[in-house]
């Protein structure tokens, strides 16, 4: 065997460059590194510099504890961390950073100059490395309390990889978004960015919530927060609380969603598919949802160390934090009416919170353990606390009657109850609703009403297709899923892991009208399925769900058909374009929308209604110029 073949030990350049490779990517790497260091140091203020997006000079300066001059050394050897001590401080991990390869992954790539003062010091002290030169020298030097570290060159010695690097303005995007996320993360930190000599980003302490608000406004933009439930819910361990956008509110694409666990930025495929799930029924299709959320939950049940750059985490008990977060938001888009649509700009002092038994328990069935929640009696502390909203009218109970519920399933085609509007708007503008009264109908499409705030339009069709969808989902809950058997039960071919999750939930499937039989160890058969369902391809659909079981420990496919085929009805079901309709029938449409869930999109994610206040028609006509 030649001496090229045999095993050796690697070169500690060479190994902290190979990690380099792990930790470094871009300058935007080097700066998140640096700042979780800051403030893991429990630093109150942060200073960035930057020069040439980063490649040039990346300098980090901060308030926190500082280094002692005989740790300097260490700090930028490999493994080295102040951060933990023993294998069981690593189930309970609570610092950003704790593997001790950062600074000397840096290092390696980057000429670094690591300058400190603790409070107790009469000096700070200042080491300096560079690539090749791995050995650091330390020495005196003028410094507050606290740490600045600047990172030179960056990959001056791998020039390799820094030909990948894009241009200055891309490159520089992609770090201040690393501050951004660090700064939702981190209120009680101030942060301030320069980049060439000129101030980009300066983001005082956010203590309260109206300046939180702010910087949450500075970050993700005005129009956001105008557009965004607050949201705060506690149950079982879990904590959540942010922001979640408006249906009305998506993008094309998904860059706007910010969730934190325990402070720190993650991106769990658990989490979207959550996420998702509760959008299902509002969103456009091809639209992301807009968020930032913050998870809080004993360090112990979760481990952020499954990828070197700690942007996945994995939960013990993934199913119940899928289920506390769909059921969490699927309240919270589902509460919303159009008071609270027509409220002031989010204001963060009135937190909308969906409480009682519906809040974040659902299991695996999704909305049919929701739409039988309804139909349960409503407890006292189960209140929606809407924000500005200017009609006192009593709004339903969330509780239907078994027996109303089922009428409205059966007689959705029926035409809508009668009821009148006043001649003109009262004076005292309490007394109107939301969405106002109807005017007159355009085309045979629109009903054009008058509120409050001045116009609103609404698409009659759209919005009498998501009332009677609404009361459908509720109706099929009351009444249940009737199974049919089939006369020649379905052999389905399924892995061992598959057939188990079948008998596991065996009890849930039958629920849904499914009956499923294992008949060997790969092998289940299907006896029964939904009447519902019968023209759907029952194998395939089986074998789906039990996929999504278990990935997500829970799935929404059968809802989701179920859903699709009940929208197909309402759609069926809703008025008509071209039908004229009369002033009592629009009145009728317009009270059923502000006491239905969802009403502000279609089955299919479309806005149901708009509003059209005065400055805007002013505008129109060039008033007041």
């Amino acid at each position: 065997m030649s001496d090229a073949a045999r095993i050796q030990l690697l070169s500690p350049r060479l190994a902290n460059q190979i990690a380099a490779g792990e930790v470094v990517e871009r300058p935007a790497s080097v700066i998140k590194e640096l700042l979780e260091n800051s403030l893991d140091s429990g630093a109150k203020r942060i200073d960035v510099d930057v020069e040439q997006g980063g490649v040039k000079l990346l300098k980090v300066r901060d308030n926190g504890s500082g280094i002692s001059p005989d740790d300097l050394p260490l700090a930028l050897a490999r493994h080295a961390t102040s951060k933990i001590r023993e294998l069981e401080d690593l189930e309970q991990v609570l610092s950003l950073g704790f593997r001790g390869e950062a600074l000397a992954s840096i290092s390696s790539v980057a000429r670094l100059t690591l300058t400190s003062r603790t409070a107790d010091a009469e000096q700070a002290w200042q080491v300096e490395t560079e690539g090749r030169d791995m050995q650091p020298r330390v020495q005196p030097a003028a410094h507050p309390v606290g740490t600045s570290v600047e990172v030179r060159d960056l990959f001056f010695n791998t020039p390799a990889r820094r030909k990948f690097l894009k241009t200055e303005k891309t490159e520089f995007d992609h770090l201040q978004e690393v501050i951004k996320r660090l700064a939702l993360a981190r209120f009680d930190v101030a942060f301030h960015l320069r980049h060439n000599g000129k101030t980009v980003l300066g983001l005082h302490e956010a203590l309260d919530e109206v300046s939180r608000a702010r910087r949450v406004a500075t970050v993700c933009g005005s129009a956001f927060l105008e557009q965004a439930l607050p949201i705060d819910i506690e149950r079982n361990g879990l904590h959540v609380w942010g922001w979640v956008g408006l249906p009305t509110f998506s993008r094309s694409q998904a860059d706007l969603q910010y969730f934190y666990v325990n402070g720190r930025m993650v991106r769990d495929k658990l989490v979207a598919h959550a996420v998702r799930q509760a959008y299902r029924d509002v969103l456009f299709n091809g639209r992301h949802p807009t968020f930032v959320l913050f998870l809080e939950i004993d360090p112990s049940v979760v481990d952020v160390n499954v990828h070197p750059t700690k942007h996945e985490v994995r939960f013990r008990d993934g199913r119940m934090v899928h289920d506390f977060l769909y059921g969490t938001l699927h309240r919270a888009l589902g509460g919303v009416r159009p008071e609270d649509q027509m409220a002031a700009p989010a204001s963060v002092s009135e937190m909308l919170r969906p409480g009682g038994q519906a809040a974040g328990e659902f299991g695996p069935q999704g909305e049919i353990g929701l739409a039988a929640s309804l139909l349960q009696p409503a407890p006292s502390a189960s209140v929606w606390r809407s924000p500005g909203a200017g009609y006192q009218g009593s709004r339903p109970e969330a509780a239907l009657p078994v027996a109303e519920s089922q009428g409205a399933y059966r007689e959705f085609f029926a035409p809508m109850a009668t009821a009148s509007a006043p001649a003109s708007l009262p004076e005292a503008q309490g007394d109107i609703p939301p969405l106002g009264y109807a005017i007159a109908q355009l085309k045979g499409i629109y009903i054009l009403a008058e509120n409050v705030q001045g116009l609103v339009v609404v698409d009659m069709h759209a919005a009498h297709e998501r009332i009677t969808y609404e009361r459908l989902k509720v109706a099929m809950a009351s009444e249940g899923l009737r199974g049919q058997p089939l006369l020649v039960p379905e052999s389905i071919a399924v892995s061992q892991r598959e057939a188990d999750c079948a008998e596991e939930h065996a009890e849930w499937f039958q629920r849904l009208g499914f009956e499923l039989q294992r008949l060997g160890p790969e092998t289940l058969a299907i006896r029964q399925i939904p009447v519902l369902l019968k023209q759907a391809e029952a194998t395939r659909l089986v074998q789906d769900v039990l996929g999504d079981l278990l990935e997500y420990g829970t799935t929404d496919r059968i809802q989701a058909h179920l859903n699709e085929l009940l929208g197909t009805m309402a759609c069926h079901g809703a008025v008509r374009a071209n039908r004229r309709l009369t002033l009592p029938e629009m009145n009728a449409l317009l009270r059923d929308m502000e006491h239905t869930e969802r009403s502000g999109q279609c089955n299919h994610g479309r806005p149901t209604w708009t509003q059209m206040g005065m400055d805007d028609l002013d505008k129109l006509f060039l008033r007041g110029r």
